[in-house]
C-alpha cells in the first residue's frame, strides 16, 4: 500500500517537539472560529499530504446521520474484525481521551502515532502558502493519515456535522450510510428536515451503494441517491430485521447483495444498541464485500460495546443523547427502577441544543432532576436548565456548578432502589466516566429541598 507521507519537496524546517496535548492546544489557535464548514481548505492540505492521490484503504464506509452514527460504526467495526478484517475507524467527539477518535484493529491510536500525524498536517498546512484549519479539520486529516498508513482492509469514517461540507467528505466512500435525520446543530444545518437530508446525503457517490438506515428519512435523501444513480438499500425494503417467533429476544436479519441476491441470518443476539443500526451495519458490510458467517456475526454483536450509550455503571445510566430524537430513544429503553425507587435525571447541556425538546422527551419518565452547568461559551448554566424544567412541571432538587458537583450531591441522597439517568451532552457523560459513581446508601428526607 502507498505510504501517505509528505513529498520531499514539501518538507519544512523542523517543527516544535510537541506532545499530543501540546498539539491539541496548538490546533485551537489555528482558525478564528471553531466550526467553518467547507471543503476547500481541508482538501488543499489533504492533497499536499498525498491523501487524495490513492484510497486510504481498499474499502471505505462513511456514516452520516443525526443519531445512530456511533453505534452503527461500532457494529461495523466489531463484525468486520470478527471476520478477520483489519479495520480502522475515525470518530468524533471523544469522551475521555483524544486517542479514542482513531482506532486501528480495535485499539486506540497511541500518542506517538497521533503526534506523527499532526506533524504531517502542520508541514502540509504551512507549505505553498499557509492554510488555516479548524481543530476538527486538522484532527480529521491526522486521523485519515493514520488510517492510510495502517494497511487496513476497511476504513470506517464517522461524519462530524452534516455531511456534504464535513471534512470527512473529502474521502470518496465505497459505501455511504445515512442513519437518521432529525433536528440538531440548527445554527449550522437549519431546521428544515428536507434540507438537512440533502446535507447528510452529500456523502453519497455516483454509482456506489447508498444505505438508508431509517424508515422515516425525508424524501430528499433518496432523491439525492437517485440523481447520482447510487444503488439504494433501504431499511424495510432491501434489508430488514424482525424478532424470531420462537425466541422474541433474538432476531433475524434479511439483506441483499449488490446483484440483488437475498441473504438471511437467523438467531442473532440483541446487541445492546439499536437493532435498526445493527441491521444497517450488516447491510453495509455485505455491500463492502464481506461474506457474513453466522457464528462470527453472533459473536461480534454479543460483544460490541459503545461507551456513553445507555451505559450502565451500577444504578447510573449514562447516555450522551443531546437532541429530542435521541432522548425519545432513551426513554423507550430505560427500565423502571425497583419499587419505591426514584428515577433521577442528572442533566447538563450545551446552549445551542433543543433544550426544551430534550426535557419534554425525558419528562415522561423523570420528575426528579439535578441540573448541572457545563463550562465554556456553549455551556448552558444549571439555573437556565432549572427554569426550563420547572416550566414543564418537573421538580429540580439541586443546581450544581459542574457534573461532578451534581454527583457529589446525589451521593448523599440516593437510596438503594434509586436509579439515575445522566444525559444531555458528551461533556456531561465524560465528566462522570472520569470519576467513581456512588450507589444508593441513605434515604431522602421529604421533598422540601426541591427548587420551585
Amino acid at each position: 500500500m502507498t505510504i501517505h507521507a509528505m513529498p520531499d519537496s514539501l518538507q519544512t524546517p523542523s517543527l516544535p517537539l510537541y506532545s499530543l496535548q501540546q498539539w491539541l492546544q496548538h490546533l485551537e489557535t489555528l482558525h478564528p472560529v471553531g466550526i467553518d464548514m467547507g471543503l476547500e481548505r481541508v482538501s488543499q492540505v489533504a492533497k499536499r499530504m498525498g491523501l487524495l492521490s490513492s484510497p486510504i484503504a481498499p474499502r471505505v464506509i462513511t456514516v452520516a446521520g443525526t443519531n445512530g452514527k456511533g453505534s452503527t460504526l461500532a457494529m461495523i467495526d466489531s463484525v468486520a474484525r470478527a471476520h478477520g478484517w483489519r479495520v480502522g475507524t475515525y470518530t468524533s467527539p471523544h469522551l475521555l481521551r483524544y486517542n479514542e477518535r482513531v482506532k486501528i484493529d480495535g485499539q486506540e491510536a497511541d500518542d506517538q502515532l497521533l503526534v506523527q500525524g499532526f506533524e504531517q498536517v502542520e508541514r502540509a498546512r504551512l507549505q505553498g502558502g499557509e492554510i488555516s484549519l479548524t481543530y476538527f479539520e486538522a484532527g480529521t486529516l491526522c486521523g485519515l493519515w493514520c488510517l492510510a498508513n495502517a494497511k487496513l482492509d476497511l476504513a470506517v469514517l464517522e461524519v462530524g456535522l452534516g455531511g456534504r461540507l464535513d471534512a470527512v467528505n473529502i474521502i470518496d466512500a465505497d459505501v455511504a450510510i445515512v442513519t437518521t435525520i432529525a433536528q440538531d446543530h440548527a445554527n449550522f444545518l437549519g431546521t428544515d428536515l428536507t434540507q438537512i437530508g440533502r446535507e447528510k446525503a452529500g456523502i453519497f457517490r455516483a454509482n456506489r451503494p447508498a444505505v438508508l438506515g431509517s424508515q422515516t428519512l425525508p424524501s430528499s435523501v433518496a432523491e439525492c441517491a437517485q440523481v447520482l444513480a447510487a444503488p439504494m438499500f433501504g431499511l424495510g425494503q432491501q434489508f430488514a430485521h424482525k424478532a424470531m417467533d420462537s425466541e422474541p429476544s433474538r432476531w433475524c436479519w434479511q439483506g441483499q447483495q449488490v446483484d440483488g441476491q437475498r441473504i438471511v441470518i437467523d438467531d442473532l443476539p440483541e446487541p445492546g444498541l439499536p437493532v435498526d443500526n445493527a441491521a444497517t451495519a450488516l447491510q453495509a458490510l455485505v455491500l463492502a464485500g464481506l461474506g457474513l458467517e453466522v457464528a462470527r456475526v453472533q459473536a461480534a454483536l454479543s460483544s460490541v460495546q459503545l461507551p456513553g450509550r445507555l451505559q450502565w455503571i451500577g444504578p447510573w445510566c449514562l447516555d450522551v443523547g443531546h437532541n429530542p430524537h435521541a432522548a425519545e430513544y432513551v426513554v423507550r429503553h430505560l427500565p423502571r427502577p425497583p419499587e419505591d425507587g426514584r428515577q433521577w435525571g442528572l442533566i447538563g447541556m450545551l446552549n445551542d441544543k433543543d433544550i426544551d425538546g430534550v426535557i419534554q422527551a425525558l419528562a415522561s419518565r423523570i420528575s426528579d432532576w439535578v441540573c448541572v452547568s457545563l463550562s465554556g461559551e456553549r455551556g448552558c448554566q444549571a439555573s437556565e436548565l432549572s427554569q426550563r424544567i420547572i416550566a414543564q412541571g418537573g421538580r429540580v432538587h439541586f443546581r450544581a456548578d459542574s457534573p461532578q458537583a451534581g454527583v457529589d450531591w446525589l451521593a448523599n441522597v440516593l437510596t438503594p432502589n434509586d436509579r439515575v439517568l445522566a444525559t444531555g451532552s458528551f461533556f456531561t457523560v465524560a465528566a462522570l466516566l472520569a470519576r467513581p459513581l456512588p450507589t444508593g446508601a441513605v434515604s431522602l428526607d421529604g421533598d422540601g429541598n426541591e427548587i420551585r
